[in-house]
Formats: C-alpha cells, sequence, structure tokens
C-alpha cells in the first residue's frame, strides 16, 4: 500500500501502534488463516478472559491524532494508508480482520463455497444495513467492484488489485471490455459469484481489503462530483460513521458508533475525536495535557520516552528502500549501470540510520518482503530462504562506484533524491546524503523534498532520480511486495525490467498456485534477482513503531496489512 497504501514517510509516526498457499481448493482459504499465526503479537497485552470481561466507563470517548489531512473517503479511489485507515472503522467488505489477524466473514455470513477448479467463489450475504438504513445487497459489490476497474474512475487500486486476479479485469483495464463483463455477479439480493482469472492462494485476505468495499448505486450516482466529499455524502457500513468531516479542510473528524452496524453490539466505543498535528512537540504536549489519548514518536522523542512506562514499541512490515530511476524524460541514466546502482546500496549505514535517526525499533532492511510477515505451512519465516542481501560495505562500494563511473565516461556525478516534506523524512535524507556523499567519490546529492501529492506525481511521470520510498502490504503474502517490479506494473514507474522476474511472478501467480513448496521458492528466487543480482531497488529499514498511550484506552487492535488498526475492540475502562 502506498504510505501515505502502497508511499508517504509520515507512516513512522501515525497511528501504527504497533504464506500462504492452498494445497488444495478447499484449502485455499484456511491455509491463508493459518498463516496469519505466524507473525508477532497484533493487540495488547491482556488475556482474552480480562478482555471478555471488562468494566467499561460510563463515558467511552477516544481522542487521537493523525498526521494528514482526510480529503476524499472513496474506497474506490483510495491508496493511501490513512484513507484506509477510516475506511477500515466506518466501512468493511465480505470480510475483515479480527482481533487475531484472521480474515473472517463480515458482510459475507459464512466462508464461501469454493468450486472444484478453485476460479468461482459463491458468498452468501448476510442481512446489514447502510448508515441511513437501506439494505447492502450483492448488487452494491457488482457495482463498487465494477467502477473499480473502469478505466474512466481512474481508481489507483482498482486494476492493480484486481488484474491478474479477477476474471476480465485485465481486458477491461485495457480498455478492451466492458466494466459488466468483469468477473462478478449478483443472482439475488443475498449471493455474490466471483469468478477468478487463476487460483489466487490469498484470495480471501484480499476480501479484508478497501477496495474490495461494496458502495451504493443509487447514493454514489445521486452525489455525483460530492461524493465522498464530506460526512454526509458517504455511507457507512462499519462499526462506526462519520461526523464533522469536510473534506475541503479534513484538518478534523469523528467517528461516531454507527447503531445500523450488523454487529453494533461487540462496539463500545460511542465517539472518536481525530485532529491533524503535524508537529511532534505539539502531540507530545496534547499528549501530556491529557487532551489526546495517543501520542507517536520518533527520533529524539522516541529516545526521550524510551523509558517511560506509557510507551509501546512494536514492529511493522512496512519496508523503506530508494528506487532507481532507469530512464528520465526518455534519457538512460547513469543509474542504468548496475555497477552504480550497486554502489549506492552498499554505501549507507542502516544501522547508523535507524539508530542516530529514527530511534523508534525500526530495523536494518537487507531485504524487500519484511521479517516475520509471511510464513508457510511449517511456520518457516520466508525472510530465512534469501537472508540478507545488499549489506553495507564501504570498500566494495568504492571500488563498484569507480568501476562504474568510468564505465559511463564520468569523473563525478549528480544526483537528485526525491522525498516528502516532513521533519523526519527530511533530517532521514540529510544523513543518507552525508554518508552517501562521504563513502563515494566525486558524488553529489541534491535533495529535493515535496509535499506528497507531488512526490506521487513525480514518481508517476518517473520525473526524479533517487526515491525515497516505502510500501505496506495490502494482503498476507509475500506477492504483495513483489509484483510491484512486473515490467507492465503501474507501480514499477522506474523502467526496470527482467524477463526472467517477470516469469517467476507470473509462474507463482499462476501454475505454482496449487503447489506450495515450488511457489515459495519461486517468490524467493524473484526476489532474489530483484535484489542481489539486479539491485533494481536499495532497501533501507524495516519500520518499527513507538507511541504513548494512556492505559485506560484498552484493545486497539493492529494490523500487519491492508490498514494500520482497528477500534471496532476498543474500550475506555479506568479513566480518572
Amino acid at each position: 500500500m502506498k504510505i501515505t497504501k502502497v508511499f508517504m514517510f509520515m507512516v513512522l509516526v501515525l497511528l501504527a501502534i504497533v504464506v500462504v498457499s492452498g494445497c488444495s481448493e478447499q484449502d485455499i482459504v484456511t491455509e491463508t488463516d493459518a498463516a496469519q499465526s505466524g507473525g508477532e503479537e497484533t493487540k495488547e497485552e491482556e488475556s482474552r478472559d480480562e478482555k471478555n470481561h471488562f468494566e467499561k466507563d460510563d463515558e467511552q470517548i477516544l481522542n487521537i491524532m493523525e498526521m494528514g489531512a482526510l480529503t476524499l473517503l472513496d474506497s474506490v479511489i483510495a491508496q493511501d494508508v490513512g484513507t484506509f485507515n477510516v475506511l477500515n472503522n466506518v466501512n468493511e467488505g465480505l470480510f475483515r480482520l479480527d482481533e487475531d489477524n484472521q480474515a473472517i466473514p463480515a458482510l459475507a455470513v459464512e466462508e464461501p463455497e469454493i468450486s472444484e477448479d478453485g476460479l468461482t467463489y459463491t458468498f452468501t450475504l448476510r442481512d446489514a444495513n447502510w448508515s441511513d438504513g437501506t439494505p447492502i445487497t450483492s448488487a452494491d459489490f457488482v457495482y463498487s467492484w465494477q467502477r473499480a476497474i473502469d478505466p474512466a474512475t481512474e481508481s489507483p487500486y482498482g486494476p492493480y488489485m484486481m488484474t491478474g486476479t479477477i476474471a476480465n479485469a485485465e481486458a477491461i483495464a485495457a480498455g478492451e471490455m466492458e466494466p459488466s463483463e468483469l468477473g462478478v455477479e449478483a443472482p439475488d439480493d443475498s449471493t455474490l459469484i466471483v469468478t477468478l482469472e487463476r487460483q489466487i492462494p490469498y484470495f480471501i485476505s484480499l476480501m479484508s481489503f478497501g477496495t474490495f468495499y461494496p458502495q451504493n448505486e443509487a447514493f454514489v450516482t445521486a452525489a455525483e462530483d460530492a461524493y465522498a466529499t464530506n460526512a454526509d455524502q458517504v455511507l457507512y457500513n462499519g462499526p462506526f460513521k462519520l461526523t464533522n468531516w469536510d473534506g475541503s479542510d479534513g484538518s478534523s473528524w469523528t467517528m461516531e458508533k454507527n447503531e445500523e452496524y450488523w454487529d453494533a453490539e461487540t462496539v463500545v466505543l460511542e465517539t472518536i475525536n481525530v485532529d491533524v498535528v503535524t508537529d511532534p512537540q505539539t502531540a507530545v504536549d496534547l499528549y501530556t495535557s491529557g487532551e489526546k489519548d495517543i501520542t507517536f514518536l520518533a527520533g529524539e522523542f522516541a529516545k526521550q520516552y524510551s523509558d517511560d512506562p506509557e510507551v509501546m514499541e512494536g514492529q511493522s512490515p512496512n519496508v523503506f528502500y530508494f528506487k532507481f530511476n532507469q530512464l528520465r524524460e526518455d534519457e538512460r541514466t547513469a543509474l542504468a549501470n548496475e555497477d552504480i546502482r550497486r554502489a549506492l546500496a552498499q554505501a549507507y549505514d542502516k544501522e547508523d540510520i535507524v539508530g542516530k535517526v529514527l530511534a523508534d525499533g525500526s530495523m536494518p532492511a537487507n531485504y524487500l518482503v519484511p521479517s516475520e510477515f509471511a510464513f508457510n505451512e511449517n511456520g518457516e519465516d520466508f525472510r530465512s530462504i534469501n537472508g540478507d542481501m545488499l549489506e553495507y560495505n564501504t570498500e566494495a562500494a568504492a571500488e563498484l562506484w569507480s568501476q562504474g563511473l568510468e564505465e559511463e565516461g564520468l569523473d563525478e556525478l549528480t544526483l537528485e533524491l526525491l522525498g516528502e516534506d516532513h521533519n523526519v523524512a527530511i533530517e532521514l535524507n540529510e544523513e543518507l546524503k552525508v554518508q552517501l556523499e562521504e563513502n563515494l567519490e566525486g558524488l553529489t546529492i541534491d535533495l529535493k523534498t515535496v509535499p506528497f501529492e507531488e512526490l506521487l506525481a513525480l514518481e508517476e511521470a518517473q520525473d526524479y532520480d533517487l526515491l525515497h520510498t516505502g510500501w505496506g502490504p495490502d494482503y498476507l503474502d509475500p506477492m504483495t511486495f513483489l509484483d510491484l517490479f512486473v515490467t507492465d506494473s503501474p507501480l514499477n514507474s522506474m523502467s526496470y525490467s527482467n524477463e526472467g522476474f517477470d516469469a517467476l511472478i507470473e509462474s507463482a501467480k499462476g501454475e505454482l498456485a496449487r503447489d506450495p513448496v515450488a511457489r515459495w521458492e519461486a517468490m524467493a528466487e524473484a526476489e532474489r534477482i530483484l535484489l542481489e543480482e539486479d539491485v533494481a531497488i536499495a532497501p533501507i529499514f524495516q519500520m518499527g513503531t513507538m507511541s504513548l498511550k494512556k492505559p485506560y484506552v484498552k484493545n486497539i487492535v493492529k494490523h500487519p496489512f491492508g490498514s494500520d488498526y482497528s477500534f471496532k475492540w476498543t474500550y475506555i475502562s479506568g479513566k480518572e
């Protein structure tokens, strides 16, 4: 997911407080669920018995902060983690992640029926309503999914998530078929039939992702261009509904309990007040004064509060890295030279960066697929196959750098490093500049910092040399990281292409769907080619999270993919 997702650096201080393969058609669902148990602890340290027998306060109000404005709440258009976080709490799809990060039926009343060939899923919907009291029907899913794949909608995630997954999605996205020909149909109000292009071992995990939420056609059509631009122009079907929000400002909003939600009796919180606070000092001050219940720590604040009894630390599966743009303004760049890329990738000390700048539990990353994220049926971490790659090595980097410059006929090289204009991102990129210039003679790094939306536009246009970016997983499988870099991926945007890499990804998505061991090995080899052989990208760190949380805030559920957190099970207990 783009990290404001899939690339926003401020997620370092957002509320991120914190594989899978099927052996047979009937195993496609259960294998995914079983793999999730291999990850880190995903909820607060309280026993199930304590949680189910709590004493709640009379006032159930949570006060939190976000660092990015909420400007549009259209699940078909959403592409950043901040928006998906809100969507996850005010809406839901066929499945949702539960307290143990298992994908469980939500608007689907039970697990789907799966055809013998593993290509047809039949879902039965439960009786549930939109926030205005109108019934949710299978037609709402058909409309939303067709809207997401329609080229006219310009959905960032629709084609990416559906192509190669839902039947006919690729041809529709290319304008060769009509959206109505997408492999999804509603024979009646409570039945949804989905036809896949190929077997997808992680398909049920996908069904919890925001792009696959339903939308009410009559409501969306009536709202026209105003749809999802303020609280009154959205229908909600999740635990909460939005109030006091206008996308033209987006600096604050309120989530109130949705009494129309089918599982409303589970929801304890009545109100969640959210304010956008971009300055770390202000955020800490609001927490210490008692005005806010949670704040997020990085850099100097992480060091300052590391021993505070209210501090919470966690590991995130979000990985940050450099993208090397090999073609800019239709001309080959020096970054098309493998020796230059490899030199850059080994010329900065990741241990020093995470300790000096971040200090929030982030780990050096010598990989793309994160640690403690994807596990096979034997509980083995995907990371154990390739281990570390592109490790810090100044001597090797200097030799490769000299060799690469000679190959390009250069004595020196100036590269632009594009990053987001957030305090921590700026500080981190400044440190990277110092280390790269110090370790690679003749290198000059020009820092370019821009707002997130501009960064996305520059990336899409390939108007950059080096891009400091990152990705958070959309579903529970290594593929959510790997297929970003196939030749025709809309998220490649750096002119990297390797036929062998593409073939491995294609086989892992297709013919190997029923062979979990071979599929696992194919994805590992693809990662090795991407990093160790081609140095298409250069990993920097796997994100850690550090925050302060008031002890009376109980059971915020943290997720390793999709959105960051859920408030469905959160409650206030013991606030003085």
